[in-house]
């Protein structure tokens, strides 16, 4: 939330995104619950300096000593000051400073304009009161809790125009808002966006040419189909997963510090997963309670959903810290287990019952309990038949290496060193490598957990009972027994009669496929979440997916063979001016490709890129030919050489899971197009490419456009490229083809998804 100044001191907020609340009720408000409302709120018995924090005015009007906040400028407001203790006289809270991760919160928090929780337009005051639930109204009248319905698809004019079922809810509120969708896109267009969105590559020309010649109808379902096969689908749609699982290589900073390095076998597992198709409610399954499901250590990996999230560790025996560092740890199960499967911001009521949607406080301990009892570990995937071969030669050396030890010096037995020592020799040689390892989480208990009083683990309550949410399971949800509880969570999830899981998965698939969700808030399916846009046609296609054994692929190529996806994403005046924002599909949404696919589609239109699947990342991505998915990348997104690039280009810091990524443009990016070494060797490489593959300067050019656009360049293109590389001002002809290539690669074209 943004805030402007009209007067003086008249400060006008705009409304905060679902984003921005959900930032304030999981990270912001248990810090002012716990650590400030005791002196500065309406519960204070002696309210301090004339300071109310519990309201947004009130930090505003401030106290004694002025305005609390300055939105947008943390090193101007005094919260943010009092909070670093610079000053003891200032220093807040007086008994014992904030954790550095706490201030960086309130900062954040401060930054993005001190966004605050409103109902209905009016600003809510951030103190909580136990409340109770209508639940049998919330499960009637809110769409994202009442069962998944699959209606008929509605009857439309224009019937021609319908390929499936989908487009007759999307022509149906076209026609009822009298807009009508946009022509076919071209089939060079149609086949660049069907690369890009699968593969997250641009099509090969002569790929382009085949399908262009290729008149027959199942002409495009043909290509779909090739794509959903090719091992660079499951890479692609892996990314889009990474985000939602906050995927990183550890080194988080501050009380999480530790490397993952093995966090890759996590992302090849998801990747292989999603290559083979494996059915979504599996998928999720696996994640939850592989370990748990089966002896096949290959799935319990996939519990690194998990694992490489962050595990909080206290920085010595305070005992408020290390109950701050478990508190934390949990949440972030909790939160990323609840929104990316289910699409509830459940971290929200750790400190007290959610304040807009049916969750208490005793459903989130209910969850933390279950992760309570799991533990996070590198931990060995081999079989123990291999495990025990390699500790047996790991004792053997040990063993003889003490032989060594005690045979010098001694006059008596010296003599026997050197055969002592090539024995050594040959137990190192003869001895097995080192048994895989990843992260996995492991059962360590099956203890409830007590409800923490606002959110402090020092301060336990009444116990609650590990199960699922209760507006999901029912009135008396039954208890979880076995073990931690994961897997029957995990079943808990999965089942059909679940209304949201289906919901979101879909939700997700459909935003990576037009640049939007049906429901703008994909990871915030509650009160303050948007409502869909088509809410039958969600339902119509979570139904559908189900029915399908869960199928993504399935999935995808429902979509890619719609008439809704295969539209133009021209632009129409006259349909812009009644929906501008596209909610109702007149077009598609051209948008811009993510920095994985950029880089990568670099590479593959230099003719470099390296296709080889899984394995260790890098650090040094820009100095690899590898997809940018092997890249390194650190918990803050600050810790290694790929970590920069990347957030240059707007990829999510992976501290929490990321449910769409933000579309910046600034100086630093064309920057790095026009001056950077790596968009250098780039322009090199494609030029020395089209030296090789054709004769002149037409033919080269037009294979440039074909290359990086999929289409050929129009008369005044090859104009103006031919009239630039026939300019000697260039510097020598491989200069001005360099300097040629580096344009084109830059150009907003190739950046596109249209």
């Amino acid at each position: 939330m943004i805030s402007s100044k009209t007067g003086a001191d008249e400060v006008v907020p705009t409304k905060p995104s679902a984003e921005q609340v959900e930032f304030f009720e999981s990270r912001i408000r248990p810090i002012f619950d716990n650590e400030c409302y005791d002196c500065h709120s309406s519960r204070a018995k002696k309210l301090k300096g004339d300071l109310h924090l519990d309201t947004r005015a009130g930090m505003f009007k401030g106290g004694e000593s002025g305005a609390a906040i300055v939105p947008g400028k943390p090193d101007e407001s005094r919260l943010i000051k009092a909070v670093r203790y610079k000053d003891e006289d200032t220093a807040m809270p007086p008994k014992k400073r904030l954790s550095e991760a706490q201030v960086a919160d309130l900062e954040t928090w401060v930054r993005l304009g001190a966004p605050w929780p409103e109902k209905d337009g009016v600003e809510l005051a951030a103190t909580v009161e136990k409340q109770g639930y209508d639940w049998a109204k919330f499960r009637a009248e809110h769409w994202a809790f009442r069962k998944v319905q699959k209606g008929e698809p509605p009857k439309v004019k224009n019937a021609a125009w319908v390929r499936n079922p989908i487009d007759q809810f999307v022509l149906a509120r076209l026609q009822a808002a009298k807009l009508k969708p946009a022509p076919p896109a071209e089939k060079s267009v149609l086949i660049r966006r069907a690369y890009l969105d699968l593969t997250g590559l641009p099509p090969a020309p002569e790929e382009v040419t085949a399908f262009l010649a290729d008149k027959s109808p199942g002409a495009f379902d043909k290509v779909v189909d090739a794509l959903l096969a090719s091992p660079q689908y499951g890479e692609r749609w892996g990314r889009h997963w990474l985000d939602v699982a906050r995927y990183s290589d550890g080194l988080g900073g501050f009380l999480d510090a530790e490397a993952l390095p093995e966090a890759w076998r996590y992302r090849d597992w998801v990747v292989a997963a999603l290559n083979r198709d494996m059915p979504y409610d599996q998928f999720m399954r696996a994640q939850i309670a592989g370990d748990l499901i089966s002896d096949d250590r290959n799935l319990a990996i996939a519990t690194g959903f998990f694992a490489v999230g962050p595990t909080y560790i206290s920085d010595g025996g305070d005992p408020e810290a290390t109950a701050q560092a478990k508190a934390e740890t949990l949440a972030d199960r909790v939160d990323t287990f609840s929104r990316a499967f289910l699409g509830l911001t459940v971290a929200c009521a750790r400190c007290h019952d959610h304040k807009f949607d049916p969750i208490t406080a005793r459903d989130y301990y209910a969850l933390a309990g279950i992760f309570d009892n799991s533990k996070a570990g590198l931990v060995s995937i081999a079989p123990r038949e291999v495990v025990a071969a390699f500790d047996a030669a790991q004792k053997a050396i040990k063993e003889q290496e003490k032989k060594i030890k005690a045979a010098g010096p001694n006059d008596a037995t010296e003599p026997q060193v050197p055969e002592l020592k090539a024995e050594l020799e040959r137990l190192k040689k003869a001895a097995p490598p080192e048994y895989p390892k990843a992260h996995l989480l492991a059962d360590q208990g099956n203890k409830d957990m007590p409800v923490a009083i606002r959110g402090d683990l020092r301060k336990p309550g009444e116990p609650a009972p590990r199960r699922f949410l209760q507006i999901l399971a029912g009135e008396n949800p039954p208890t979880f027994k076995e073990g931690s509880g994961r897997r029957q969570l995990a079943d808990a999830v999965a089942d059909p009669a679940n209304a949201l899981t289906a919901r979101v998965i879909v939700n997700r698939v459909w935003k990576h496929h037009f640049g939007q969700a049906l429901a703008r808030t994909p990871s915030n399916f509650g009160v303050i979440g948007e409502k869909p846009t088509h809410p039958e046609l969600l339902d119509w296609l979570a139904a559908t997916f189900v029915e399908q054994s869960w199928s993504l692929k399935e999935l995808h190529r429902l979509i890619l063979l719609s008439s809704t996806w295969q539209m133009s994403s021209r632009h129409r005046a006259d349909a812009f001016a009644k929906d501008g924002e596209n909610r109702l599909l007149w077009r598609m949404n051209a948008r811009r490709l993510e920095v994985e696919s950029w880089r990568d589609s670099l590479l593959a239109v230099t003719g470099e890129l390296d296709r080889a699947l899984g394995g260790p990342p890098t650090d040094k991505i820009l100095e690899s030919n590898r997809r940018t998915l092997y890249g390194k990348v650190s918990r803050n997104g600050d810790r290694f050489l790929s970590d920069e690039f990347l957030r240059l280009f707007d990829f999510p810091a992976p501290r929490v899971t990321s449910e769409q990524r933000t579309t910046s443009t600034v100086p630093q990016q064309h920057l790095f197009m026009m001056n950077s070494g790596f968009m250098a060797a780039r322009a090199k490489a494609l030029a020395a490419r089209l030296q090789r593959e054709s004769g002149e300067d037409r033919a080269r050019i037009t294979r440039a456009y074909q290359l990086l656009y999929s289409r050929a360049p129009a008369a005044d293109e090859t104009t103006l490229g031919r009239a630039f590389l026939a300019d000697a001002a260039g510097g020598t002809t491989e200069a001005r083809w360099n300097s040629y290539a580096q344009v084109l690669l830059s150009a907003h074209e190739f950046l596109q998804i249209q």
